[in-house]
This record gives C-alpha cells, sequence and structure tokens, in this order.
C-alpha cells in the first residue's frame, strides 16, 4: 500500500481510529525503534484495560469472516502499531 494514499481512495470498509495507541504513547513512542519493545507492551496493554476491547472483538469477529487489512501512516513497516495489532488478534484467536 503507498504512503499517503487517503482514506477514500482506500475504499475501507471501516476506519477504527478508536483502537489507536494513546496520543500520550504515541507521542512517547516517536516511531523510535529503540522504543519499540516498550511500546509493544504498552499498546497491547492499553486495549485490554479499556472500552477499545469490544472493537477488538470486532475486529477479530470480521478477520474470521474473511481478510482483515490493518492500515498505518508510518514509514516504517515493522515497528507501527498495525504490527502490534495483529499480533493482538492473533493472540485473541488463539484463546477464542
Amino acid at each position: 500500500m503507498a504512503r499517503g494514499c487517503s482514506r477514500e481512495a482506500l475504499a475501507l470498509a471501516d476506519w477504527t481510529k478508536d483502537i489507536a495507541p494513546s496520543e500520550k504513547l504515541r507521542k512517547w513512542f516517536d516511531h523510535d525503534p529503540a522504543r519499540w519493545r516498550v511500546f509493544q507492551d504498552r499498546y497491547q496493554r492499553e486495549p485490554a484495560s479499556d472500552p477499545r476491547r469490544e472493537r477488538l472483538h470486532l475486529l477479530l469477529t470480521a478477520a474470521r469472516r474473511g481478510s482483515l487489512t490493518l492500515v498505518y501512516g508510518a514509514k516504517d513497516s515493522e515497528h507501527n502499531q498495525a504490527a502490534v495489532l495483529r499480533q493482538v488478534l492473533l493472540r485473541m484467536s488463539q484463546r477464542d
């Protein structure tokens, strides 16, 4: 997927911005690979501790019905919130 694509151009079925990392965590991480492990841990704890948990279950349900594409705006394809979200969803699917 090309960086800089608009939501409209991507024709996304849903835009679940509400499960993104908190602004505080996102600013702290600042896409610094040296902070990646701590960012992963903190971000994974955030959804489990607030109402975003329900949204994660909805995403997991959608993934079970077909393809699920996680998008991100970071330049780094390995160190971004979509990579963490994928891990969270995979772990949830193993528990269910």
